[in-house]
């Protein structure tokens, strides 16, 4: 009996850096340790098949310039990207589509269909407030067309919190298909300091202060993450210092006093960042629930985020989690709390590393994918039962 064939598509996959392709990377590893063959079909700066870690990456050649320019991460694929997907999709028992927004689900949802293949969809958030009309409105317009279609004929459409159920559910996606799936996260990658002294030792390897709170960011400096009302809210003169984490538009943070930019940083690194630092704070909107969070509660970091009624299915203890509004005075309050108060700051930490220990974990969250996946067909799935056309095209396999 051969292995079941899962299709995952994102608009981007490592070693481009970013919440959506970590999230995809890690369902592809731990879906192929259960025996699963995975193929990852995503862009690329040029068309190429590999292999590793046991999962196949078919890229194809695609344009970041609007990314590059405008900062919003939006790959244009070349037409290959039709031809790709209707391959692998033929080979595919299903196909997993990551967000509706991204031009990598508009070509795979139109192959799933086209070969009758069932599709899942994990949509990651809901609409993003931009402060650009035009891509508010291009946004807009793509869910009304694209999504609702891709949403409305998904198997599964899986969501990570409650407001984006409500949002999906808002284009198109059947209620009694709507369900809840936390991303996971690598606890033993991403984990407390073991000692005072191994916290100072990666303080000294990123130059960062050897003394003193330190106050973590890790995203894209982009309005949606809040780094600006961050930096706003931020009072030198209560004691802790600010680290910045990734890419962006950096210039508001050059020549701030405590203020700290370590740049675009690769998994590995950025585990060691949460680890020389003492309190993480991303006030950032319309995200579902962001992976970095959930990177800093395994990481024993006391957190500080957006109050959003959608996250009520993490069940989140408000007295160790400071959840505020998107204010200025709010945010700068919590964090002169934080800074002074050491106790404070070590039992939020710890209840965090306990919460994302028990619900964060990737096992877990694999196990919950391959059951979604092989839920039996919805009556107009009409998936036909005999071998996929594209199993026996070996050039398509890599």
């Amino acid at each position: 009996m051969r292995p079941y064939r899962v299709l995952l598509v994102s608009h981007y996959y490592p070693p481009h850096l970013g919440g959506i392709e970590n999230v995809v990377r890690q369902e592809a590893l731990h879906l192929a340790a259960r025996g699963v063959e995975v193929t990852v079909l995503t862009s690329g700066e040029r068309a190429e098949v590999g292999t590793a870690d046991g999962v196949r990456v078919v890229r194809v050649a695609a344009w970041n310039g609007i990314e590059q320019r405008a900062g919003v991460p939006f790959p244009v694929l070349s037409p290959a990207l039709l031809s790709a997907a209707l391959r692998w999709a033929r080979w595919a028992d299903v196909v997993h589509l990551h967000d509706c927004l991204y031009l990598t689900s508009w070509a795979a949802g139109a192959a799933a269909a086209l070969t009758r293949t069932p599709h899942l969809l994990t949509q990651h958030v809901a609409l993003v407030e931009h402060p650009s009309p035009l891509v508010r409105g291009v946004q807009r317009v793509v869910y009304a067309v694209a999504g609702r279609a891709l949403l409305r004929r998904a198997r599964r459409v899986l969501t990570l919190n409650a407001s984006v159920a409500d949002f999906v559910r808002g284009y198109g996606a059947r209620p009694e298909r709507v369900g809840h799936l936390p991303n996971g996260v690598d606890t033993a990658l991403f984990r407390p300091a073991g000692s005072a002294a191994e916290q100072a030792a990666a303080r000294a390897r990123f130059g960062l202060p050897a003394e003193g709170v330190l106050v973590l960011f890790a995203g894209r400096l982009v309005p949606k993450k809040g780094y600006q009302l961050l930096l706003d809210a931020h009072d030198p003169a209560a004691g802790y210092q600010l680290v910045f984490a990734g890419d962006g538009d950096a210039a508001a943070l050059r020549g701030r006093a405590g203020v700290h930019h370590l740049g675009t940083l690769a998994p590995e690194a950025l585990a060691e960042a949460y680890r020389a630092c003492d309190v993480f704070a991303l006030p950032s909107t319309a995200e579902g629930f962001p992976l970095t969070v959930q990177e800093a509660m395994a990481s024993g970091l006391p957190v500080l985020t957006t109050d959003d009624p959608g996250y009520a299915p993490y069940e989140l203890d408000r007295t160790q989690v400071r959840l505020l509004p998107r204010q200025r005075d709010a945010l700068r309050a919590a964090l002169a709390e934080l800074a002074a108060d050491e106790q404070l700051r070590a039992r939020m930490g710890r209840w965090s590393r306990e919460h994302a220990a028990a619900a964060f974990g990737w096992p877990q969250h694999a196990e919950r994918l391959l059951t979604h996946y092989q839920d039996g067909p919805h009556p107009d799935d009409q998936h036909p039962d005999d071998q996929h056309p594209g199993s026996q095209d070996q050039a398509g396999r890599g």
